[in-house]
């Protein structure tokens, strides 16, 4: 009989620091993970770093000589570098973890328990968090602001560490490039186990997760997943045309009574300025939607693998 296997992805961008300890960690649940009679298959994507992350990654691969560690090219983010990690899956399970040890690998053990146990969809959601302040309002925001327009039942920390059964492997590899991993592996709708943990300080480097990146993922979840934006738009639109149509037949009946006084240029700037923003920011949403679509149909690869070890 072949052993059942459970895949771990590990997407590394400037993590130097936390790997050593992240190797011992795993080589701890390795050892667990034989007395369940389960095997692991750890694969490594280091996404552009330009610290010694990937001269790390092959030292433990001389001492682990199955591990699996990609190359890219350049930096194409975390979702895209997990994605192309998830492409050499080959277990009965998988997951993504961080490498900076935020999410502590000890609780893959629970999680795979809880697999093993029936569970197809087990995931890890943050109750309380040692981030910065503003980290931790953004994602306060995010979280309310995903639960409210895309999923309601979303859980209120949100996720990232979360152990999928092989029958979301194909959903995952064939999602379009823009898609927010984590977010399309609670859409797909298997009823998920939940772990609630504390997620520590970060004790090494610096996260590349900038604001920049959080805004970008933001839109990807809100306009991949959601239409109501575009709805937003068509009812604002409805809406000033109502007061539009409204305002215009009190001047013409103002007109027709003989009681309409010179109309202002400053009234006539602000309408105008205000009716064009509003173009330029339906226009705006339609053209993100436009952009999504061009970017599935431009055949650009959404990574590129320089080596494989």
């Amino acid at each position: 009989m072949n052993k059942k296997k459970i895949s771990i992805v590990v997407p590394v961008y400037f993590n130097a620091g936390s790997l050593p300890r992240l190797f011992d960690e795993l080589r701890a649940v390795e050892e667990q993970l034989r007395e369940r009679s389960l095997g692991l298959e750890l694969i490594f994507v280091d996404d552009g770093s330009r610290d010694n992350s990937l001269e790390k990654l092959l030292e433990f691969k001389k001492s682990r000589p199955e591990t699996i560690v990609a190359k890219l090219t350049r930096n194409f983010g975390a979702v895209h570098c997990s994605k192309t990690g998830i492409r050499f899956v080959t277990g009965d399970a998988f997951m993504v973890l961080a490498a900076d040890l935020q999410d502590p690998p000890r609780l893959i053990l629970e999680m795979v328990d809880k697999w093993l146990a029936g569970s197809k969809f087990v995931i890890c959601e943050r109750f309380t968090r040692e981030d910065p302040f503003v980290s931790k309002l953004y994602s306060k925001l995010y979280y309310t602001m995903l639960r409210t327009f895309v999923i309601r039942d979303y859980p209120e920390g949100g996720y990232d560490m979360a152990l999928m059964d092989k029958a979301f492997l194909p959903h995952i590899v064939n999602s379009s490039k823009s898609v927010f991993t984590p977010l399309l592996a609670y859409w797909l709708g298997y009823k998920p186990e939940i772990i609630q943990y504390h997620r520590p300080k970060r004790e090494h480097g610096k996260s590349g997760w900038t604001f920049a990146k959080k805004f970008n993922a933001f839109l990807d979840v809100m306009l991949g997943f959601s239409i109501t934006p575009i709805r937003a738009i068509s009812a604002l639109g409805a809406l000033v045309s109502l007061c539009s149509f409204v305002y215009g037949v009190s001047v013409v009946i103002n007109a027709w009574l003989g009681d309409i006084p010179v109309q202002g240029f400053a009234t006539v700037v602000a309408l105008i300025t205000f009716l064009l923003g509003l173009i330029i920011l339906m226009l705006g949403v339609i053209g993100e939607y436009l952009w999504r679509i061009f970017d599935e149909t431009n055949k650009r690869p959404e990574t590129v693998i320089e080596e494989v070890y």
